[in-house]
């Protein structure tokens, strides 16, 4: 009987207990995927950003690759560029620069890993692998695509630290050697608003010359549509519909938008872009990054 008397207490307990267990369970924290433990940065606004998941197993199938043949430049990009697909940039980083120690002489692993440092915001950092990446594909380029590509984040490098005259030179270098509408179109955004930035409105000018609504786009419309609204041939509500529009759309095209009202004299409205766009998920977005700095050279 005593037994009885005891179980039927014992069951009564854990019948009560069971909702507050249940309770704590729904407020316990959700243990986080290893990538999101610590932000990839703290930016320059304070905002934490983290990497997202390697849902894909991308990086694990790089990293065993690699693990077969450790001294192999391409699979230590291959893993590298696995690492930046899911903004894990400063392992990236530590990749490249593993790369750079194989291969001190190759300009790619300074261009993929400045890159990255632009990333992280480091851009002194991302300036010095800019200018050794340079040097090592030599005058003229060696490699026209590389070379297009060096200049062109050398220059942006230099944009982002408010070095407006140091870009213009790099976006006029890099606009030398385009070979595709496609390209032109994305140094020409850039040289435009930095000429605008230096009140060369000259200059400016003369860099929509070339640009006209027949050019061949395959992927930098968004570059595109800004210069025909520079141009006075598109409006403003034709860009972009911020209801609709993705956070990379969001950046690109809003960036261009904000820093035309910036430098024709309307900051609150320059500022209002800049906070929509910042506001938004897509911080490795050159456009992000530049909102980014406007708003931090402010404070």
């Amino acid at each position: 009987m005593n037994a009885i008397r005891t179980f039927t207490r014992f069951a009564v307990s854990v019948l009560f207990l069971l909702p507050l267990v249940a309770a704590h369970a729904q407020n316990a924290p959700v243990a986080k995927d290893a990538s999101d433990a610590k932000p990839e940065i703290v930016s320059p606004l304070g905002v934490k950003f983290f990497a997202n998941k390697d849902e894909k197993g991308e990086i694990a199938a790089a990293e065993k690759k690699l693990a077969a043949d450790p001294n192999n430049v391409e699979l230590m990009i291959a893993l590298g560029r696995a690492q930046a697909g899911v903004r894990r940039y400063n392992d990236a980083i530590a990749t490249y620069t593993r790369a750079i120690n194989v291969a001190p002489a190759n300009p790619m692993l300074y261009r993929l890993r400045g890159h990255r440092y632009i990333s992280i915001r480091q851009f002194d950092k991302a300036h010095a692998d800019m200018k050794q990446a340079a040097k090592l594909n030599g005058a003229g380029g060696k490699d026209a695509d590389l070379d297009f590509d060096i200049w062109y984040h050398l220059a942006l490098v230099n944009y982002l630290k408010g070095e407006f005259a140091k870009a213009a030179e790099a976006y006029e270098r890099c606009r030398e050697v385009t070979k595709t509408d496609d390209k032109l179109i994305a140094v020409s955004d850039w040289l435009y608003m930095t000429y605008r930035r230096m009140k060369k409105d000259a200059e400016a000018a003369k860099v929509l010359e070339r640009i006209t609504p027949q050019m061949q786009v395959k992927e930098n419309k968004s570059y595109f549509d800004r210069l025909l609204f520079y141009k006075g041939l598109k409006k403003e509500s034709d860009l972009v519909n911020f209801d609709k529009a993705t956070d990379i759309e969001i950046a690109t095209v809003g960036y261009g938008i904000g820093n035309w009202h910036l430098y024709n004299g309307n900051r609150a409205k320059a500022e209002e872009y800049f906070r929509k766009i910042v506001g938004g998920k897509h911080w490795p977005a050159f456009g992000f990054i530049a909102s980014e700095a406007e708003l931090a050279r402010k404070k």
